[in-house]
């Protein structure tokens, strides 16, 4: 088991150069624009930290279910693989207008139904109304769900994802865990701040490569390391 700070440093990397520039990040960003920014980031983050505990646990369990040179093995060709992967998206995949079009347009569709379908229920009662408010806003708002929704679901099976499993299989868990929480609060926060204007300045395509060669550098590492017992 490796050290604490190598999970630590290797994960907050990973994490930085996979989410910038990420569906999540653009979605946050462009729900930020519509909605308080507080909620929006609460919503996104929480959803990240649990799908970041959630893959780490994975990562974590999988030694204790088969054994550590398979898991070592399949980490390194992960890496490699995601790295290969990162770098054909980035040279040959649509840029980074596309993807922030996409997913506007796929909010704008959401909002738009959301929109009709909170006309169509303005014929509740006010009262009861208000006494819903005031039990359930307190912890949980429409808000909150939509932005814990879709990031959890966006970023379900993503490469961010796997390549957290395979690193807290081949790395100290705990490092892995607090990596990549901070990486996640970084991303978001810069996300839900900047808004679609920083999002659109962000060049997919050099940070497709960055994290390209990092995942590569990450494999090739793990290639070369002895394999523990």
């Amino acid at each position: 088991m490796s050290s604490i700070v190598q999970g630590f440093t290797k994960s907050l990397a990973m994490t930085i150069l996979s989410e910038i520039g990420d569906k999540t990040f653009f979605a946050a960003a462009i729900l930020a624009m519509r909605n308080p920014r507080r909620l929006v980031l609460s919503g996104c983050l929480s959803a990240l930290i649990v799908m970041t505990i959630l893959s780490a646990l994975v990562g974590w369990a999988a030694p204790n279910l088969i054994s550590r040179k398979w898991t070592h093995h399949v980490t390194t060709f992960l890496f490699l693989g995601f790295g290969l992967w990162s770098l054909k998206e980035a040279i040959f995949e649509e840029g980074d207008a596309e993807e922030l079009a996409e997913v506007e347009a796929e909010l704008d569709k959401n909002w738009k139904a959301k929109n009709g379908a909170t006309k169509d229920s303005k014929k509740v009662d006010d009262a009861t109304k208000k006494q819903k408010r005031s039990l359930l806003s307190q912890f949980f708002s429409p808000i909150f769900l939509q932005a814990f929704s879709i990031t959890f679901f966006g970023e379900w099976g993503d490469k961010s994802q796997l390549a957290t499993i395979g690193l807290a299989a081949d790395e100290n868990p705990f490092g892995v865990v607090l990596g990549g929480i901070l990486g996640q609060a970084l991303c978001t926060s810069a996300a839900v701040v900047g808004g679609k204007s920083l999002a659109s300045q962000i060049s997919e395509k050099i940070v497709g490569l960055s994290g390209g060669i990092l995942f590569i550098v990450f494999g090739i590492q793990s290639f070369l390391s002895p394999v523990e017992s």
